[in-house]
């Protein structure tokens, strides 16, 4: 173990470094020329008071706290492992809450909380390439989770022209100071409480091709080199692990 994840173990420490990364995340929003698009539709949501399920790629966490302008409670699944002890420590900063777990290891509980909190009219965000890929990836938990809470998926994502690309199964985009960025909410899918297999696999589908296209129109939009996804679990291994469980430079 390196002395840095050693360091994270400490709580102590998180502490210290979650703040670090809140302020970061703050004073890259208040150089950069950030604009958010599509706004009106997580708004119009809101307002109606239906609750729904915020799909983005682990990638793209960074800027997305700052996102949320609602007072309406929202909830983000995040890992019980250290790196999500740290990213859970952050986000609350900026008033989110967290349901412990995954959707790919103890998806059955993680999958009660996550239709709890939208039961009880929260917001819950999700990316459903983690906690460990593949990357830009959409496993089927997402959707089924949609499918037995009765709520649309909401896909967002941004870029950044100035920004570092890290070396993680991810690629996590760390946006940085003085950089124009772009935030973009797509229009909600509905996923049928009826939907068969076949239906979910489907939506599954068009939700990740969604997220790419997003991602790759926004990074070329602000000058940045698109993110390729990883290959397809069946193209990499011939197992899809899709199928087994619900689940950071230019």
């Amino acid at each position: 173990m390196s002395i840095l994840k050693r360091a994270l173990s400490d709580r102590r420490v998180r502490a210290v470094v979650a703040e670090a990364a809140a302020a970061y995340i703050r004073l890259v929003r208040v150089t950069g020329r950030w604009t958010i698009e599509g706004a009106e539709t997580p708004e119009r949501l809101v307002a109606a008071g239906r609750p729904f399920i915020v799909a983005f790629w682990h990638g793209r966490l960074l800027m997305l706290p700052s996102a949320w302008p609602f007072a309406q409670p929202m909830h983000m699944v995040i890992s019980r492992h250290r790196d999500g002890l740290l990213i859970a420590r952050t986000i609350r900063s900026f008033g989110l809450a967290t349901i412990a777990g995954s959707t790919s290891k103890g998806g059955t509980q993680v999958l009660r909380n996550i239709l709890r909190a939208l039961k009880e009219g929260a917001y819950v965000g999700v990316t459903p390439d983690g906690p460990r890929g593949p990357r830009m990836r959409v496993s089927a938990g997402v959707v089924q989770a949609a499918r037995l809470a009765g709520v649309p998926i909401l896909p967002v994502t941004y870029a950044a022209s100035r920004r570092k690309v890290m070396t993680s199964w991810d690629r996590f985009v760390v946006a940085l100071p003085f950089a124009r960025g772009i935030i973009r909410w797509s229009e909600p899918i509905e996923v049928p409480a009826e939907a068969d297999a076949a239906t979910v696999e489907a939506i599954r589908q068009a939700l990740e091709d969604h997220l790419n296209a997003e991602a790759r129109a926004l990074d070329e939009r602000v000058g940045a080199r698109p993110i390729e996804p990883a290959p397809r679990p069946d193209e990499s291994s011939g197992v899809d692990a899709r199928a087994v469980g619900t689940s950071a430079s230019r």
